[in-house]
């Protein structure tokens, strides 16, 4: 780069454009290394105006530019101006532009580099002169080709189109030329003359004018008012006369098309309107009918999930061991046969106190997974953020979600379904038999009777019963509970709230807080589940039983899996139908390790009879 005549900055980031578009960081990122023209003020029409070429330089600001001129006489005059200091600022021609939905644009292939007589600002202003120096603006109808100019003196990026002020200037003075020329035509005619042409022009005109500025002559004629080669009051409307607007409500009405700001774009695309809808300000007339909606938060979508705060809190607690088949054995020392014996008589015979029951299961592994998809045009077109990270994130919180739930209350599917996790390879806590799961029955009624007694005038709450009830049937459980440690409560929101808003005969709170019913049940922590709302069983006995909550350290519940099968990411494209294919999975087991470690809360309900 030691042969360049001056540098600076072509273009900056996250400066707002005079038309509400903003520059994004890497929206030009693969221009880096290419070499473009360096024109003088855009001028694209005289080979004289090409200075030179600007090499390009991506940074994390913008686009830097190394210039060198050429050996043409307008370029030794640019760098002379440079030199002096006459011309600080740079511009770029950029086309292939890519808008968000926040007209933020994030693409675009950068075609040249031209100097510009805007004022200097630190953001836009040549910051090194070897030997000279440049200037530009810019005039071209292209949808998706702008001036980005940045320098101004307000130091913001300007992106200048098609009717851009110099281009307005210069058709205006064609304009002028034009109406001058059609001036002396229309006064070299005859009287006669100009009283046809007004009748003609009238009857092409009116249909299209407003109803005070057309006079209707006696023999039916409509005759406009206005001189119509007076153009000293004429505005850019758009007139369209009821053929139009009928073609553009039928094009509204098409399948194909489907509302009625579609109908008009393709209505002015189709060479209908020259310029297309404007208002009196030159501005984009549709834009201002049928303005664009906006995100409230930019970026990723607001995902709605469940209360998901409890889930890692759970996974995190149950123990990991790197062995995926896992057997348990206790030895039940409770027999009563295993008593110590007292000795009678010297030389009698001492008996066998009995043996000891061995207890053991087995528990082999499932894969347990998630699957989804997205289509490869889907992936370009978001651009606003990162989708493929944003689905892998929803996979991986659906999977804790689901491993969480399995080994507290199993995935709710039912036997015969084949996506369903099975409880002989992830034993859920709540439905596990009664040598490692006490379930204790919650007497509501019971509770009321021993409240109220027999002073009928007496009248605690619903809440109130209802806690004690809960309290009394988990503290009275725990006499039997050979977990480790101190356990947790798992519980639906509802039953906490039940809980804290209990009151006493004289409308006082008895727990003031969460850590005060902690403290009151004797666990460790209250975790709240969402998903445990509403969940039943079927004992073997017929009996239907709805969940409260569980009492467990799931220090005692152990996920089992070898090395290989923990949860792991896959990512596969499908050529034939344009689509990447995603899949997290994990192979493992479950279960409780130790006898008696949980205690599952029911309350017995009641079926109607059909």
């Amino acid at each position: 780069m030691e042969n360049y005549d001056f540098s600076g900055w072509a273009t900056k980031v996250n400066l707002k454009c005079s038309d509400g578009r903003t520059i994004l960081k890497d929206t030009f990122k693969h221009c880096d290394g290419a070499v473009v023209p360096l024109v003088w003020n855009h001028q694209h029409n005289d080979p004289a105006n090409i200075l030179g070429n600007a090499l390009l330089e991506h940074r994390d600001e913008g686009v830097y530019a190394y210039c060198s001129f050429n050996d043409s006489e307008s370029a030794d005059m640019a760098k002379v101006l440079v030199k002096h200091g006459d011309v600080k600022s740079l511009s770029i021609c950029a086309n292939q532009l890519q808008h968000d939905s926040a007209r933020r644009v994030t693409h675009g292939v950068i075609r040249e580099v031209s100097l510009v007589l805007a004022g200097a600002n630190p953001g836009a202003c040549i910051e090194n002169v070897l030997v000279h120096s440049e200037d530009g603006e810019f005039i071209e109808e292209l949808e998706d080709e702008a001036i980005i100019h940045t320098g101004e003196e307000d130091g913001e990026i300007s992106l200048y189109h098609a009717d851009a002020e110099e281009d307005k200037e210069d058709k205006q003075e064609e304009k002028k030329v034009e109406k001058k020329t059609m001036e002396e035509v229309y006064e070299s005619m005859t009287d006669e003359q100009k009283e046809f042409t007004h009748t003609v022009v009238g009857m092409a005109l009116s249909e299209g004018a407003d109803e005070d500025e057309v006079e209707h002559s006696e023999g039916g004629e409509d005759i406009m008012k206005t001189n119509v080669f007076d153009q000293s009051e004429a505005t850019n409307d758009v007139v369209l006369t009821h053929a139009d607007q009928e073609k553009i409500l039928t094009m509204a009405k098409a399948s194909n098309v489907g509302s009625l700001k579609l109908a008009m774009k393709q209505f002015a695309e189709d060479g209908n309107l020259q310029h297309g809808f404007v208002d009196e300000e030159g501005n984009d007339a549709i834009e201002t009918l049928f303005p664009e909606f906006h995100d409230t938060n930019t970026g990723a979508p607001h995902t709605l999930t469940n209360d998901q705060s409890w889930v890692m809190a759970v996974i995190n607690k149950i123990h990991k061991s790197p062995y995926s088949r896992i057997r348990t054995r206790h030895a039940d020392a409770r027999i009563a046969e295993l008593r110590a014996k007292g000795y009678q008589k010297k030389g009698d015979e001492k008996t066998i106190s009995g043996n000891i029951k061995l207890l053991s299961r087995t528990t082999d592994p499932q894969t347990v997974y998630r699957k989804d998809q997205l289509n490869r045009d889907d992936i370009i077109d978001i651009t606003d953020f990162d989708v493929v990270g944003y689905q892998w994130g929803i996979m991986k919180s659906n999977m804790y979600e689901e491993l969480a739930l399995a080994a507290l209350v199993g995935d709710g599917r039912d036997d015969g379904d084949p996506d369903k996790i099975h409880e002989t390879h992830i034993r859920s806590i709540w439905n596990d038999e009664e040598l490692y799961t006490i379930h204790q029955d919650v007497d509501i009624e019971k509770a009321r009777q021993e409240l109220q007694g027999s002073n009928t005038g007496a009248n605690f709450g619903e809440n109130y019963i209802y806690a004690e009830a809960i309290i009394t049937a988990a503290l009275y459980s725990r006499e039997k509970f050979k977990g480790s440690g101190t356990p947790d409560l798992y519980c639906t929101p509802h039953l906490l709230n039940v809980m804290l808003l209990a009151r006493d005969l004289n409308g006082r709170r008895i727990y003031d807080s969460k850590a005060d019913l902690a403290a009151a049940l004797n666990v460790g922590a209250i975790h709240t589940i969402e998903q445990l709302e509403g969940k039943t069983r079927k004992t073997s006995d017929g009996k239907d039983k709805k969940l409260l909550g569980l009492f467990v350290n799931l220090a005692d519940y152990q996920f089992g899996s070898t090395k290989g099968g923990e949860i792991t990411k896959f990512e596969d494209f499908d050529i034939d139908f344009n689509q990447y294919k995603y899949l997290i999975e994990t192979r493992l087991s479950g279960a409780l390790t130790r006898p008696y470690a949980a205690i599952a809360l029911e309350e017995p309900t009641e079926v109607a009879a059909g």
